[in-house]
């Protein structure tokens, strides 16, 4: 109970100086990791808390099933349509440009050099999770443009990511033949998944739309069926032996095509869920790095962390934004913004789960030196990268700081 009443408080003094800490480019994710960092050292820590448990792993699923549902859900559509080469181009080249040049990164620094588990490394260090940095979205000197651009992005990238994830940890985790016991594995699961997501999708936008056009629901109970509708996805899949967060992705997708009428407060109780739940992932991940930095950290997995923060993601960026509306120096910008987060805490924890042995204790570190570094670099540049794009104070950029940003989704309000 005292673990409990312990992270109840630190909720608490999170509600009370949350807006004091992002006018001093402290975001919530450093805060969080600092105590739960603190609470979590010692050999008799305030909080005690088993990482490779299988409270930790549904936890940590169910976390990331909520936040993908709202990714999906809230999707601009206008950006969407009006950014559709840039973003084509980021999901569609860079990222897998991204996930091909951290494997061999990978192959090259790692003496285990099996080829699953360097994919295994790559998914977790990639996707783009903006909480370190959420700071960038609403910075105004920022140009509009650039700020839709990679809060779409970073909502996208992590449910294509996700049935990746899967289908390695499954080849990982082979005996024999890996690549037809991954596809045996990873397959069937990824299509329950679909069917159980999709299915709740349509059922919760035709139920939930028909409702409140003729006035049966209330507010409060729409906000609720909506928050109900991931958690269903998640709980339906998993016993199907689907994988529970893509259900929850699919679900959004098909809810935010096909629900109807729907008032933008209905999904108000489902990103405060997620944001209430991002903030223990938080608080778990400074558990992990205590774990992590007190057995030592590898000379390489720094390295490794250092490059997936830098040439991993900015050289394939530049790459496919050739020959776009896209300048050079806003390509550098979207380069650099691509903080690591919550999807590769989840990633990483998941696989510290499934994984044994060397490969487990090799993903830990880098899913947290690759993280820690993300929340310090990124956070802290965010301000310097506004004051920079003031001082350049381009009629074009003047014109857009005027625009509104697309919304920003839990896991990156996580961390104002």
């Amino acid at each position: 109970m005292l673990g409990v009443f312990t992270l109840l408080v630190v909720v608490l003094v999170w509600a009370l100086v949350a807006g004091r800490l992002a006018t001093l480019s402290i975001t919530t994710a450093m805060a969080v990791v600092i105590v739960g960092i603190v609470l979590t050292a010692g050999s008799h820590p305030v909080i005690r808390i088993e990482l490779d448990t299988k409270i930790v792993e549904r936890g940590v699923e169910l976390t990331l099933a909520i936040l993908l549902f709202v990714d999906a859900t809230e999707l601009p559509r206008g950006v969407l349509r009006r950014e559709r080469r840039v973003l084509t181009r980021l999901l569609m080249i860079a990222l897998p440009l991204s996930l091909l040049l951290a494997w061999l990164f990978g192959y090259a620094l790692f003496s285990q050099r099996e080829a699953w588990l360097l994919a295994v490394l790559a998914i977790i260090v990639v996707p783009v999770d903006l909480a370190p940095a959420v700071a960038i979205v609403r910075d105004r000197r920022v140009p509009a443009r650039l700020r839709d651009i990679i809060n779409v992005e970073a909502g996208l990238n992590d449910g294509i990511a996700a049935p990746l994830f899967l289908f390695c940890v499954a080849g990982a985790t082979a005996i024999h033949t890996p690549a037809v016991e991954a596809l045996e594995d990873a397959v069937p699961a990824i299509l329950i998944a679909i069917g159980a997501g999709g299915a709740i999708g349509l059922v919760g936008a035709a139920t939930l739309s028909w409702s409140w056009r003729r006035n049966w629901s209330e507010p409060s109970a729409l906000r609720l069926g909506v928050l109900a509708l991931p958690v269903m996805a998640y709980t339906l899949a998993t016993p199907l032996s689907g994988n529970g967060f893509v259900a929850a992705f699919v679900a959004g997708i098909v809810l935010g095509i096909r629900a109807e009428g729907l008032p933008p407060q209905a999904l108000q109780t489902t990103e405060d869920v997620g944001t209430l739940l991002s903030l223990c992932v938080w608080f778990v991940f400074g558990r992990a790095v205590n774990q992590v930095l007190g057995a030592g950290v590898r000379a390489e997995v720094i390295v490794y962390a250092v490059l997936a923060l830098t040439a991993v993601r900015i050289i394939p960026v530049l790459l496919a934004l050739r020959g776009t509306t896209i300048s050079r120096l806003e390509a550098v910008f979207l380069g650099w913004m691509g903080p690591r987060g919550l999807a590769s805490l989840v990633f990483g924890l998941l696989a510290v789960i499934e994984l044994k042995g060397g490969p487990s204790s090799l993903t830990e570190q880098v899913m947290v030196v690759t993280v820690l570094l993300s929340v310090i670099l990124h956070g802290l540049s965010a301000g310097p990268i506004g004051a920079a794009f003031a001082r350049r104070g381009s009629p074009r950029a003047r014109r857009e700081t005027g625009r509104s940003a697309a919304p920003v989704t839990p896991e990156r309000a996580a961390s104002e």
